[in-house]
């Protein structure tokens, strides 16, 4: 499908100081049930194994055939919707929340489960790569970073609060209903997007740009690295925080810790969301630093409580700002081929998730959680090099253009 010219477009974006949050904020609720929709399982596992008849192992892949989904969808997906209007592209992927989450609460059969989570996965990968784009295109230039620190809430609030309530709803409930739950806020999230997000049009089919095209303009490969090395280096922390914690002795205080991480996370929402359109580049290199403070912290730390939820408070605040401030550089960087940039850069995440998982598994069986500082920190140290030598490219410097 093509769409018409610009000039054919349905809604222009606002020259208002006033953001238009219920727009803006029902982006974020659609990457809250992305991220709910992924992480459920993880709460749910025991409920899982005992109702389909299968270990917690296998239910554990539940995740795995998700992120799968996202990592090998996203960029055939946005290529593929390229030309059409925006919001019935994000219906799509709504609706395929709607479907395949309502068909994973009915399923008996684990292998038809395993393909629904690919399903629903593909449906999150192309929500990512519209999100960024579509809050951008709702607002002016000077107001773009505000409005995708608002679109990106969802994501730490799944974190911190939708993991935690819809474990609680498995617990009273049973895990069935609690993907119907999830599948008829996706429904009220379809009525939401009519009524509040508006449309505009894909690109014409001369103006679409390629894949290669994309990743060869200036920037655009120098984010995807920060972001590969950036979260790459998180999820190692984050995906073996349970041992990390029992190395200090406050492995019975996970919740607790994880929910200062996620308040943290808000936080540098918010504070990130007021400085992204003057000092992205600052904002990038600080937040880098800040992390690498919290990982020497980490590594160091004897068991006292308030030291540990510092360090991770610490963590939290400079990671919870990176969607915002690595999907505003990269699509900077991208100029028109932005949703596409936007696709690979959910693949990279979605890579260093997976890597995160293997390379934080092997080095906890091979040396222990005292080895996760050194390779973190080399990480850290990568990411934040690239993006100090992005000043004309990437990360440029001075206020936003």
């Amino acid at each position: 499908m093509t769409s018409p010219s610009p000039a054919a477009c349905v809604a222009a974006p606002t020259t208002s100081a006033r953001l238009p949050l219920s727009g803006l904020l029902a982006l974020a609720l659609t990457g809250f049930i992305a991220i709910l929709s992924e992480t459920l399982p993880a709460g749910l596992l025991d409920q899982i194994a005992e109702g389909m008849t299968i270990s917690q192992a296998m239910a554990g892949q539940w995740v795995t055939a998700y992120a799968l989904g996202s990592l090998l969808t996203a960029i055939p997906l946005v290529t593929l919707t390229q030309g059409w209007y925006r919001r019935r592209a994000l219906l799509l992927a709504i609706g395929g929340f709607v479907l395949f989450n309502g068909l994973t609460a009915l399923s008996d059969n684990n292998v038809l489960t395993l393909l629904l989570r690919f399903m629903t996965g593909a449906a999150a990968g192309l929500a990512w790569g519209l999100i960024a784009g579509h809050a951008r295109r709702m607002v002016a230039p000077a107001q773009q970073g505000k409005a995708m620190a608002v679109a990106m809430l969802g994501q730490p609030i799944a974190l911190s609060l939708g993991l935690p309530i819809g474990t609680w709803l498995g617990a009273w409930l049973g895990w069935r209903a609690t993907f119907v739950v999830v599948t008829l806020a996706a429904l009220l999230l379809v009525a939401w997007v009519l009524r509040a997000v508006p449309d505009f049009p894909g690109q014409a089919a001369g103006r679409r740009p390629a894949v290669l095209s994309v990743l060869r303009t200036p920037g655009v490969t120098r984010v995807l690295l920060v972001i590969l090395a950036w979260i790459l280096g998180h999820n190692i922390l984050y995906t073996y925080i349970v041992p990390l914690l029992a190395a200090v002795g406050m492995d019975g205080a996970v919740g607790q810790v994880l929910m200062t991480f996620g308040l943290a996370c808000l936080a540098g929402i918010v504070l990130v969301g007021l400085g992204v359109d003057r000092q992205l580049r600052r904002l990038v290199l600080l937040c880098l630093a800040g992390f690498a403070l919290a990982t020497l912290a980490l590594g160091h730390l004897q068991g006292e409580a308030w030291l540990v939820h510092a360090s991770v408070a610490l963590w939290g605040l400079t990671y919870g700002g990176a969607p915002t401030l690595l999907q505003t550089a990269c699509a900077d960087a991208a100029g028109e081929g932005g949703d596409v940039a936007q696709s690979m850069l959910v693949t990279v995440w979605n890579s260093a998730i997976a890597l995160g998982g293997i390379i934080g598994g092997l080095l906890l069986t091979g040396m222990g959680v005292a080895s996760f500082g050194a390779v973190v920190l080399g990480l850290v140290a990568l990411a934040w090099l690239l993006a100090l030598g992005g000043r004309r490219a990437g990360f440029v410097v001075g206020a936003r253009q």
